[in-house]
């Protein structure tokens, strides 16, 4: 069994405001994040996203900055974080980010139209964050050549396929009875 797989399945539940959340290092930086396991989604999403003609790697904070520092370390493509501090740079773009239990502004500098990026993000749950940002990109007239959640948690709104918009994933799961199911091992391409 891979380490994505087996740590998934350990994972703790917890729920916030009726949402079932499942904690874990990818996703939460609790508990520890074990270097093997960073490095298996790491060369999971080299093997799985379009790479070849990438200029830059997006991903909006805090949890996906890990994930995209390892994978830009890797390829030698530059990263961007999307901000949840605005810095009232020139181009600075504000989009509104809604997950399953939460809301908040967040703030994209350093990308521009034409150029072409990676987006890369830790959970595809209720597709909040990922579809305003690939709009905001769309917005932007930055080119998505690819975009990549680590795991998908399935059985709910997906607010990125309503908007057209497609995210690969390295495995989906779903939380059933408390526990951390998972539905597809290979998650979606």
């Amino acid at each position: 069994m891979d380490q994505l797989k087996a740590s998934l399945l350990e994972a703790p539940i917890i729920e916030k405001n009726g949402y079932h959340y499942f904690v874990h290092p990818i996703s939460d930086g609790v508990p520890q994040l074990d270097p093997g396991l960073l490095r298996e989604i790491v060369i999971r999403i080299i093997r799985k996203a379009e790479l070849e003609r990438v200029d830059k790697i997006v991903t909006p904070a805090a949890m996906g900055i890990h994930i995209s520092t390892a994978v830009s370390l890797i390829t030698d493509i530059p990263m961007t974080v999307i901000r949840k501090r605005q810095y009232d740079l020139e181009g600075e773009v504000a989009i509104a980010q809604q997950t399953g239990y939460s809301e908040n502004e967040m703030y994209i500098n350093d990308v521009y139209e034409g150029e072409r990026v990676l987006v890369i993000d830790d959970v595809l749950s209720t597709g909040g964050t990922l579809a305003s940002v690939l709009e905001a990109l769309d917005e932007i007239g930055a080119e998505v050549v690819d975009a990549v959640a680590v795991i998908k948690k399935v059985g709910g709104e997906n607010k990125v396929e309503d908007a057209g918009h497609h995210v690969k994933t390295l495995i989906n799961v779903d939380v059933v009875g408390g526990e951390v199911v998972v539905v597809d091992d290979e998650g979606d391409d």
